[in-house]
C-alpha cells in the first residue's frame, strides 16, 4: 500500500504544489490516487492555514477529498500537538467532530497519546499510531490497553540524511516488529524519505509520499505536486519489492 500524505504542516511558500483549502487537498488526492496511491492522509487547515482540528475544517477537507476518489480510498488526518496542544481539548474535538474520517494518526512521543487515541476508537475512526525514531514512543505504545486495535503503526524515521536513515529504517523497524500484531506502514522525511521508502519496499512493507514528507524526486528535482512523488513511489517499489536492504 502506498499512502499518500498530501500538505502536513508545510506552506506554499515551500512549494506551490502544497494544498491548503478542501478545493486544493481535493484536486491534489484525485491526481494522487490516479497516479496510483490506495489512501490518502491530509491535515485539515484553518481559515488562518493553520492546521485544525476544529469540526468545521476536518468535515470540509474530508468531504471534499472523499467527493473526488474512489469509496474504497480511505481518507485520514492528523491530530498532531501543534495542532492543539492540550491533548484534553484535542480528545474534546474529536469528539465533536460531524464528519469523521477513515483514520487519524496519533504521534505517541506526544503527551495524551493515549487520550485522544481512546477518542478515536470511541468514535469508531482508525488509528495510526505514529512511533517516532528516536523518542520512546515504541515502548509507550506498546504499554497502552488498546494496542492491538489500532488500524496499523506509522514507523515515522525522523533521520534526514541520506546515508544513514536506511539504518534508522531497519533498526526502528526491528524494534517495532517484536511483539507487533498491527501492519507496519515504514516512511522518512526530507532527505531520507527516498532512502527510507526503498527500505519500505524492499521488506514488503506498506509506505507513504507525498509534499508532507519530501518536496523532491528519487533524483533530487523538485515535485511538481504529489502525483509526481506517488509515480516515483510505485517506481521505486516495483523496482526494489522484495529485495534485501
Amino acid at each position: 500500500m502506498v499512502q499518500v500524505c498530501l500538505n502536513g504542516v508545510r506552506r506554499q511558500s515551500e512549494s506551490r504544489w502544497v494544498p491548503v483549502t478542501p478545493r486544493e487537498l481535493a484536486a491534489e488526492a484525485a491526481r494522487a490516487v490516479g497516479a496510483g496511491a490506495d489512501d490518502v492522509h491530509l491535515h485539515p487547515r484553518g481559515a488562518d492555514g493553520l492546521d485544525s482540528l476544529a469540526p468545521r475544517a476536518v468535515g470540509e477537507a474530508v468531504s471534499a477529498v472523499r467527493a473526488v476518489v474512489p469509496k474504497e480510498v480511505r481518507v485520514g488526518v492528523t491530530t498532531g500537538s501543534w495542532a492543539e496542544s492540550d491533548p484534553a481539548k484535542r480528545a474534546e474535538l474529536i469528539r465533536s467532530w460531524t464528519v469523521l474520517p477513515d483514520h487519524a494518526s496519533v504521534n505517541w512521543h506526544e503527551e495524551g497519546a493515549e487520550e485522544v487515541a481512546d477518542a478515536l476508537l470511541e468514535r469508531g475512526i482508525g488509528v495510526e499510531a505514529g512511533v517516532w525514531s528516536g523518542t520512546g514512543g515504541a515502548r509507550r505504545f506498546r504499554a497502552w490497553p488498546s494496542a492491538s486495535r489500532v488500524l496499523r503503526v506509522l514507523a515515522e524515521v525522523t533521520d534526514t540524511d541520506p546515508v544513514t536513515a536506511a539504518g534508522t529504517a531497519g533498526a526502528l523497524v526491528r524494534e517495532l516488529e517484536e511483539g507487533l500484531a498491527a501492519p507496519l506502514l515504514l516512511h522518512g522525511e526530507d532527505g531520507g524519505a527516498w532512502p527510507v521508502l526503498r527500505v519500505a519496499a524492499g521488506l514488503g512493507l506498506d509506505t507513504r509520499i507525498g509534499l508532507e514528507d519530501v518536496l523532491t524526486l528519487p533524483d533530487g528535482s523538485a515535485a511538481e505536486g504529489n502525483a509526481q512523488l506517488v509515480r516515483a513511489a510505485r517506481k521505486v517499489v516495483g523496482e526494489h519489492r522484495a529485495r534485501p536492504f
